[in-house]
């Protein structure tokens, strides 16, 4: 009889094992990355420079993310030999950024559909971000006399940001997400006009990046309602 009960719940346990194999997952990651950016504001010429993030996310599931993410670069723009109003601006920037982030995976059955499957990973996501700027500037054009463009050369503004992207998820042997690979572009809104140092005009500034981020897998695991990779 004991070794009876003994091979049941061996046997139970082995169930239990293979039922959950590909539905768990890790509730945090830490990633870091680059993005290129490119800032639309009162300079007339857009430059493209580089920027690198850091970032916590905390998994609700696999498709319903909370993003903690630090970045610091460059952005600049303008031309102060060709553009007409000599506005050129280099901006030392740190923000500082909490995002939504929710992938397809999350709204979808991709259970019996190949093309679904590969579908799960796009995403949207929005929140808050709070970007500090520190500029050099030319403000004064040399080919109109006495033409001036006032604005700070240190400033802080809040932005709201729009991503959409992609996820590529590698998985462990346990048909765990491990890895993530995440590819975006997004676009900032900029609450305020000083962004690029320069107050004028009547539309807010704003700036667009395209990044490239890897994502590691770490902390506790635990289960989602469905399976994670088919």
């Amino acid at each position: 009889m004991k070794a009876l009960v003994l091979t049941i719940v061996i046997c139970f346990a082995s169930l239990i094992s293979k039922a959950q194999l590909g539905y768990n997952y890790s509730q945090f990651d830490a990633g870091f990355g680059g993005a290129m950016n490119q800032v639309y504001g009162d300079a007339e010429s857009v430059t493209s420079t580089a920027s690198v993030n850091f970032s916590l996310n905390f998994n609700q599931t696999p498709y319903l993310n909370y993003i903690l993410e630090v970045q610091a670069g460059k952005l600049e723009g303008g031309n102060r030999l060709v553009d007409t109003t000599s506005r050129q601006f280099s901006n030392s920037f740190t923000a500082f950024l909490f995002r939504i982030q929710v992938q397809a995976g999350e709204l979808i059955d991709y259970s019996d559909s190949p093309f679904a499957n590969g579908l799960k990973n796009f995403y949207i996501s929005s929140g808050i971000g709070y970007v500090v700027n520190n500029l050099r500037t030319s403000r004064y054009s040399l080919k109109i006399p006495n033409y001036y463009t006032p604005g700070e050369d240190h400033s802080n503004e809040i932005f709201i940001p729009a991503r959409i992207g992609y996820e590529f998820k590698f998985y462990n042997q346990f048909d765990e997400p491990s890895v993530r690979i995440d590819l975006a572009y997004q676009y900032n809104f900029v609450m305020g006009d000083e962004l690029d140092g320069f107050n004028t005009g009547h539309q807010k500034d704003a700036f667009s990046q395209i990044s490239l981020g890897i994502k590691f897998a770490i902390g506790s695991k635990t289960s989602y309602r469905k399976q994670i990779t088919y």
